[in-house]
C-alpha cells in the first residue's frame, strides 16, 4: 500500500516532526539548525522557504552525513507491526463485502455475455441497467474504502513518526553525524542517487524506540513488517449492450 497521496503526506510529516524535534531538543549542541516546520498537508499551499520532500530532515554540527529509510522504521517497529496487523484484520470484513459485490457484478456480467442475444430488447435493458447501477455503487465503496484505510494507516503512521522523532534526532547528535537524509523513496523520486550501508541508522532507531515504547514483538517476529494494503478490487467494465438486428 503506498499510494502517491500517501507518500507526499508522509514526506511532509517526516520533515515537520524532526524539524521540530530538533528545534526543542534540549540536547541540540550548539550550532545545530533545523529546517523550517514544512505546512500541514491541507494547506496545500507550500511555504517558498520549504525544502524538498525525503531530502535532508535534520542537520547538525557533526562530520558524518547518515541515513534512515523512515517508511521502513515505522513499519518495522514493534508498535508499526502490531497497529497495521490490527488495521488488516479490522478491515477485512470491508474488503470481504468488496469481494462479493464484485462476484455479484462478474456475475451478472457473464449472464450478459451468455445470454445477451437471446434476451428480448426489455430484459437486456433491464440486465444492462443494472449491472450499470451496481457497478456505480461498487466504485463508490471501493473508493471510500480506500480513502478510510488510507486515512487509518496515515494516522498509524503519524503518530508513531511524532514519537520517533525525537530518537532520531537524539541519536543523530550522539552519533556525531552532520545530516541525516530520508532514502524512503528511490532516485529519480529523491534526490539521492546512491547511499552506502554503513551510515544508515534505520534498524538502530527501530532498536532504540522498541527499548523505548515497551511494546513487545509480535508473535512470530523476524521478517520485515508487511506494508498495510488497501482493499482494491477491480471492478470489471459491463459489456456494451449490442445493437438489436431490425426485423
Amino acid at each position: 500500500m503506498k499510494s502517491t497521496l500517501l507518500r507526499s503526506f508522509l514526506a511532509l510529516a517526516v520533515i515537520s516532526m524532526i524539524s521540530a524535534s530538533a528545534q526543542t531538543s534540549s540536547a541540540a549542541p550548539a550550532g545545530t539548525s533545523a529546517l523550517p516546520a514544512a505546512p500541514s498537508a491541507a494547506s496545500g499551499t507550500p511555504a517558498a522557504t520549504s525544502p524538498a520532500p525525503s531530502t535532508t530532515i535534520a542537520t547538525g554540527t557533526g562530520s558524518k552525513v547518515g541515513t534512515i529509510n523512515i517508511e521502513q522504521a515505522v513499519f518495522n517497529t514493534n508498535e508499526g507491526q502490531r497497529d497495521f496487523e490490527a488495521l488488516r484484520k479490522k478491515l477485512e470484513p470491508k474488503q470481504n463485502e468488496l469481494k462479493s459485490q464484485n462476484d455479484e457484478l462478474e456475475a451478472l456480467q457473464k449472464q450478459l455475455q451468455a445470454q445477451g442475444d437471446k434476451l428480448n430488447e426489455d430484459a437486456r435493458a433491464t440486465l444492462v441497467k443494472q449491472i450499470e447501477t451496481k457497478k456505480k455503487s461498487f466504485d463508490r465503496s471501493v473508493q471510500d474504502a480506500q480513502e478510510d484505510a488510507q486515512n487509518q494507516q496515515k494516522d498509524i503512521f503519524q503518530r508513531i513518526l511524532q514519537k520517533m522523532a525525537p530518537v532520531i534526532v537524539k541519536h543523530a547528535q550522539e552519533g556525531n553525524f552532520a545530516m541525516i537524509v530520508d532514502t524512503s523513496n528511490q532516485w529519480p523520486q529523491s534526490p539521492i542517487l546512491w547511499y552506502g550501508e554503513q551510515n544508515d541508522i534505520t534498524k538502530a532507531v527501530v532498536d532504540l524506540y522498541n527499548t523505548q515504547s515497551g511494546v513487545p514483538a509480535p508473535t512470530g517476529a523476524g521478517a520485515t513488517a508487511p506494508k498495510p494494503t488497501t482493499p482494491k478490487p477491480v471492478a470489471p467494465k459491463p459489456a456494451t449492450p449490442k445493437p438489436t438486428t431490425p426485423q
